[in-house]
């Protein structure tokens, strides 16, 4: 456009080419000032480190993008975003592999309701669930957890310094008490502690469905697998833990104030859980 103002007229060009006059007046103001485009990257890099920062320095760049677009309506693309970050040194927390489950081989197993079928179409319809270890000098805390399919919320958690059954039990009640749900999918692993007769009890009980995947097949829990991983990279390996206490407080407050209510997932429109529940719930299902 630049090079044939002088025969055609910017705004005919412009309409042509389905590109705005005032896109391209902003554009050659940046070529003749090229110092533009440096501060403009410096001012962008500041915020892009204050959302990094208040992410717990987890957040890659897709989701500093979403930030930036959704949370704080400035329109920049991706690419910019990733070379900036790129360029700072910034990156987002890495999954790693975990493991935890103790099978009871004589334990009767629930049937497989989700063959992997990881969606719901409204809240506490299908829950995940299980367990996770790490350890203080103390010694080792495990964390139990119930996650909605729908808005991946954890609704329901519970840490003690042991695996007996009461701790996957007490991550239910508090499920069970937050939701009130019926007829509710709840899948796990074969851990011992969901095959438990307590267990077992608690869940016909609350009338809810359980649910187990194939023996030793991680993908078979996935969803459950998916944010242990990302508890595990984004809080749990970032520090030495020197006490129990400690620890549990770091995993509550982490769940409560961080995961649950800000939080950006991709899954869910790069929405926090509590966000994607109050714009899309049912009117039905609150009522």
């Amino acid at each position: 456009m630049d090079a044939n103002k002088a025969d055609f007229a910017i705004r005919f060009m412009a309409s042509r080419l389905g590109v705005s006059t005032s896109g391209f007046y902003e554009w050659r103001q940046r070529q003749s000032d090229p110092c533009l485009r440096e501060r403009q990257d410096a001012e962008l890099t500041d915020t892009i480190r204050e959302i990094w920062v208040q992410s717990r320095r987890t957040y890659g760049s897709p989701r500093v993008w979403a930030e930036l677009r959704l949370g704080q309506n400035i329109r920049v693309g991706r690419k910019r975003v990733e070379r900036l970050m790129r360029q700072a040194g910034w990156e987002g927390a890495y999954r790693r592999k975990r493991g935890c489950t103790r099978r009871d081989p004589a334990a009767i197993s629930s049937e497989d309701l989700v063959n992997r079928r990881f969606t719901a179409d409204r809240p506490d319809r299908l829950w995940v669930a299980d367990i996770t270890e790490h350890p203080t000098r103390e010694g080792k805390i495990y964390l139990a957890a119930v996650v909605d399919a729908w808005s991946r919320r954890v609704v329901g958690w519970s840490i003690a310094d042991h695996l007996r059954a009461e701790l996957v039990c007490d991550a239910l009640d508090m499920a069970t008490w937050r939701r009130r749900p019926s007829g509710t999918i709840h899948h796990s692993d074969h851990g011992s502690q969901y095959t438990s007769w307590a267990f077992g009890q608690r869940l016909r009980t609350a009338g809810l469905l359980g649910s187990m995947g194939t023996v030793g097949d991680a993908l078979d829990n996935a969803m459950a697998e998916s944010f242990f991983a990302t508890l595990q990279i984004e809080l749990l390996d970032r520090h030495k833990w020197e006490t129990r206490a400690e620890l549990a407080q770091a995993i509550f407050e982490w769940i409560e104030a961080f995961y649950n209510p800000e939080r950006r997932h991709s899954s869910i429109d790069y929405q926090s859980p509590i966000d994607y529940e109050q714009a899309h719930t049912p009117i039905e299902a609150v009522a």
